[in-house]
Order: C-alpha cells, then sequence, then structure tokens
C-alpha cells in the first residue's frame, strides 16, 4: 500500500489549507491517482485496521439497488447512519434533546455526547423495528445503490447500469464505454450526502479485468481505505461474473484531503511499518445479484492496530 501512504506525505508536504462545509478545515490536493496490482493482494490497509465486513456489506448494499439503512443496520453496520440521524433531527417530527450542533461523531461536550449517543440508538431501534418509521428516516435518497441500479431516464424507465455493463464487458470487452456513473446533477440536491466516488470505468486487456474510478471528494484519512478495498471488491465480483482474472485498480482523486483533526492520526499511520497483504477468498458460485457477505473473506490479514479518528458530517 505505499500508494497510499505517498498519498498521505504527499498531502501533508504540500497540501492547500481550504475550509469546507463541515467547518472542520483541511490541507488539500487536487488531482492525484494511486494504481493497485489486484494479483499483488488484496489492497486492505495494514497499517492500521480497516473493518472488511463493512466494506462488503456497504458495496453489497449498493450493489442491490439499496438505500436505506435498515439493511446496514441489519448487518451492524453503522457508517451511513449520521446521514439519516441529522434528517431525522431536523425533521418536524423529531422532539428530543436538541441536537442541532451534533456535528461530529464524537462531539467536545462529554454530557452532550452522552445524549447524543442515547438519541441515536433510539434511531437505529426505530428504523429496524418500524417500518413507517424506516421507510421515512432510514432511506437517504438517491445515493449509490439507486444510481446503480435503477438510473431514471426522462420516457420514466429506469436503467440498470450494473446489469449493462456486465453484459458489454461480457459480449463488447474492448468496448471504452464500460462505464458507470453515480453522479445525476438532478439527483443532487435530493441526496443525503451527493456521491462522492462518482465514476467507475472497466477495461479489458489479456483476459484481466482492471478498473478505474473517478472519486470528485476523498477523505483521505477515513474514506480511502474503505473506497480503495470496496472498489478492489468491486473488480473481483465482476471479474468473477464475467469470467476474466483482475488487473489492476486504479483511483483517481479530484480533492483529495485530511481533515485538520486527522492530522495527527496520519503521522501515527505513517510511522507504521507495512505488513503483507491478505487474499481475498470468494467461496461458492453465486451471481452478484445473490452472493451473501458469509461468502466474502479475506484470509491472513493481520494490520496494526485501529486508529481512532472523528467522521465530519
Amino acid at each position: 500500500m505505499k500508494a497510499y501512504r505517498d498519498l498521505i506525505e504527499k498531502v501533508l508536504e504540500t497540501g492547500n489549507k481550504k475550509e469546507d462545509r463541515t467547518g472542520v478545515g483541511t490541507l488539500s490536493v487536487f488531482g492525484y491517482q494511486m494504481r493497485f496490482d489486484l494479483n499483488e493482494g488484496f489492497p486492505l490497509l495494514t497499517s492500521k485496521r480497516v473493518p472488511f465486513g463493512l466494506i462488503k456489506s456497504e458495496l453489497l448494499w449498493f450493489l442491490r439497488g439499496d438505500t436505506n439503512i435498515r439493511y446496514l443496520l441489519e448487518h451492524n453496520n453503522h457508517i451511513w447512519d449520521e446521514w439519516a440521524f441529522e434528517r431525522y433531527v431536523k425533521s418536524d417530527r423529531y422532539n428530543g434533546p436538541d441536537m442541532t450542533d451534533f456535528g461530529l461523531r464524537a462531539p467536545k461536550d462529554e454530557a452532550f455526547n452522552a445524549i447524543y449517543q442515547a438519541e441515536m440508538k433510539k434511531f437505529q431501534d426505530y428504523v429496524l423495528n418500524d417500518a413507517e418509521f424506516s421507510k421515512e428516516f432510514g432511506d437517504l435518497g438517491d445515493v449509490y445503490g439507486k444510481q446503480w441500479r435503477s438510473w431514471e431516464m426522462r420516457n420514466g424507465e429506469t436503467l440498470d447500469q450494473i446489469a449493462n455493463v456486465i453484459d458489454q464487458i461480457k459480449h463488447n470487452p474492448d468496448s471504452r464505454r464500460l462505464i458507470v456513473t453515480a453522479w445525476n446533477p438532478e439527483d443532487v440536491p435530493n441526496a443525503a450526502l451527493p456521491p462522492c466516488h462518482t465514476l467507475f470505468q472497466f477495461y479489458v486487456h489479456d483476459n484481466k479485468l482492471s478498473c478505474q474510478l473517478y472519486q470528485r471528494s476523498a477523505d483521505i484519512f477515513l474514506g480511502v481505505p474503505f473506497n480503495i478495498a470496496s472498489y478492489a471488491l468491486l473488480t473481483h465480483l465482476i471479474a468473477r461474473e464475467t469470467g476474466l482474472e483482475v488487473g489492476e485498480f486504479v483511483h483517481t482523486l479530484g480533492d483529495a484531503h485530511l481533515y485538520s483533526n486527522h492530522i495527527e492520526a496520519a503521522n501515527t499511520l505513517l510511522s507504521r511499518e507495512p505488513r503483507e497483504l491478505p487474499q481475498l477468498v470468494i467461496e461458492g458460485d453465486a451471481l452478484i445479484d445473490e452472493i451473501d457477505s458469509a461468502s466474502i473473506k479475506v484470509e491472513g490479514y493481520q494490520p496494526h492496530p485501529t486508529i481512532k479518528a472523528p467522521i465530519a458530517v
């Protein structure tokens, strides 16, 4: 994962100080590319533990075409909770303590943090156990799953981009149009978080499938390790579906940024010696629309301990 370490070093050395919508502030560079040979091991960061269970359940959530966090909560995945919770506490239906300044996952005020966690737990329970509440407040709008699997067309029909690109890879592998996009300008205002990983393209050569992602906004410390592993897994799944081997994952970043409150954590990561990459194992022969999380594993993953950092919402 030298490419990822090089990115952190680049931003720490040359990054521009920029303000952002969260109010936290960042060090940022614009336009950066990393390449990962998927035959050298599965690119799951070893200089800190990255929870692979969350990565695979989120990706399968996208591939299901789902946009409601209920599925994620059922798989003990909470990485999208804050955006749904924010919508709830700003609604007329919420009548609990004032959450106006809930902002980050770990607010500075410990008393407020305890209240926040209690209200979040109530919200999660409502989403899991109340179908009407889940439908109203668990849904995140037109995020990745919707755009990948049910892109709305002008004629009122929907387009399944994943099914289409799989079909194209099988029947026209040299096409330069093997593209899936999540960025729909019309739907951006309705999404809880407009797509950060906006477009990806596949490339077939020598019986190997490669994938390039364009990511408009990249949270280097928390988000990018997830994104690398998620799209590497997607490449493996699509290659498996189309009878190909894997090639490269190419990660192209627009605004690549370290939040100011992640800099210390980033330096801790750089002080650690990387370890051997794990291997991806996909059991059984279930198709991409039917595969379950238990069938997807990594073997030989022995990372350094977790490095905690707050998420900016």
